[in-house]
């Protein structure tokens, strides 16, 4: 049964290499199938390099939708219309054997099944694959060293299923050839199709706030770095040459265009703050790091609230001056 939820992987040609790639590489498959009847479900898909996506299901339409001008890879129309053939054929007869599986250990719609596989590779070569199946949101069943696994909370349905797998896996050697042979030629040839997008550095832009009161007499100092690819950063709050250990970094959170922001927090006594900074290095910024240091910040606050303030009260006193020129008018 497991093997049905991989014709992605199965049926793709290889790339031929994945030059300039240094750290290692993962691509993987990821579906969700909602089951809500005996007769009615919803089946999801989509493919991801690393963390970014570059592939959907359009489960109306049953065609894969390229996310990205080399999602395409090196492969022809014709060799993805047969992929995308293929995947309709797996999605209904998994289908049907998911739902005989329920019917004959009498379990209760509507459930959803989640997987994921996949491989990775590094310096070119197959470094680790994947497969792994989640029921209800829980770990059910995964693959190890090409044999099924129940997960040891997932109850007797999943060592039944399991034995099934592996004695079909005895038999066809099929998760073998899907995920050892086709994914990393799959993932190898994505690489060199997407080359000069993935390999793109884009400095990051920073900048420094005050985040809410941490309480009474101290400071909650944020530093914004947005804009940066690829995805590994460094960012630390400084006294000097001194790396700060209270200092909190965020989530590396997507921006619509790809690339990347975090945000680094250190709380201060409001007395200490003065000769603190900033430190961003980024591959982009080739060893010139940014640093940015929070009594400019301060400094830099002062002089726009020193312009400000003066500039509204001209405006008041203008707004008053007119108003009580335009009442004696009227009066007169």
């Amino acid at each position: 049964m497991l093997f049905l939820l991989l014709p992605l992987l199965a049926v793709l040609p290889g790339g031929e290499n994945a030059d300039g790639f240094k750290e290692p590489v993962t691509f993987r498959v990821i579906q969700i199938s909602s089951f809500y009847n005996h007769s009615w479900e919803r089946n999801l898909g989509s493919g991801w390099l690393g963390d970014l996506e570059t592939h959907t299901w359009d489960s109306n339409s049953g065609t894969i939708i390229f996310l990205w001008p080399w999602s395409r890879g090196t492969f022809s129309n014709e060799e993805w219309m047969e992929l995308e053939k293929e995947i309709r054929i797996g999605f209904i007869i998994f289908s049907e054997a998911i739902h005989r599986c329920f019917s004959e250990w009498k379990l209760e719609y509507p459930f959803e099944i989640q997987m994921t596989e996949g491989c990775e590779v590094h310096s070119g070569k197959l470094s680790g694959s994947f497969v792994r199946v989640a029921y209800q949101g829980s770990d059910f069943v995964s693959m190890q060293n090409n044999s099924c696994v129940p997960s040891p909370l997932a109850g007797d349905v999943a060592k039944h299923i399991c034995d099934r797998i592996n004695q079909y896996q005895r038999d066809k050697g099929v998760i073998h050839d899907v995920i050892l042979d086709n994914c990393p030629q799959f993932l190898l040839g994505l690489l060199d199709a997407g080359k000069a997008y993935l390999q793109r550095q884009v400095k990051p832009e920073a900048w420094l706030s005050r985040g809410p009161s941490p309480g009474p007499g101290h400071l909650l100092l944020v530093c914004h770095v947005s804009g940066f690819y690829p995805k590994p950063v460094w960012v630390r709050w400084m006294r000097g040459e001194q790396e700060q250990p209270g200092t909190q970094r965020g989530d590396i959170l997507p921006n619509a265009d790809g690339t990347w922001y975090l945000q680094a927090t250190l709380e201060v006594a409001a007395g200490e703050a003065a000769d603190l900074s900033c430190r961003v290095k980024h591959s982009s910024l080739e060893g010139q790091d940014i640093v940015l240091y929070w009594e400019h910040h301060n400094s830099v606050g002062l002089i726009i609230l020193a312009v400000i303030v003066p500039l509204l009260l001209l405006i008041v006193c203008l707004a008053l001056w007119f108003r009580k020129r335009c009442f004696h008018e009227d009066t007169s």
